[in-house]
């Protein structure tokens, strides 16, 4: 989550939209965009699971996969940096890569 976190944070800062923040607190971390909405991703240690409520796609868990060392959601397979990547490209009008990819401790 720290990786997420800090990728967030210089994101909101180059945007340099006040509507804009993002805040991490007792496992939670909380992506407020204004009017586009709120993003949720909460760790859910004991099942080894992160869970996500997103403001275009819903909620989802993701389930970590040690074959791909990754985060997936079971019904789909998509990663969750993929899935983030695609839907704050989208919301933001420009590309978003979070860096995400590779071990996905960054998100434990």
């Amino acid at each position: 989550m720290d990786s997420l976190l800090e990728s967030l944070e210089n994101l909101l800062d180059e945007m340099a939209e006040p509507t804009y923040e993002v805040e991490y607190h007792s496992g939670v971390l909380t992506l407020s965009l204004g009017q586009k909405g709120t993003y949720v991703i909460n760790k859910q240690p004991p099942n080894k699971q992160i869970w996500l409520s997103s403001p275009f796609s819903g909620p989802k868990r993701y389930d970590y996969t040690e074959e791909g060392d990754d985060w997936l959601y079971s019904r789909d397979s998509q990663a969750l940096g993929d899935l983030l990547n695609q839907e704050l490209t989208k919301a933001l009008g420009q590309p978003i890569d979070l860096g995400l990819r590779g071990p996905a401790s960054q998100l434990s």
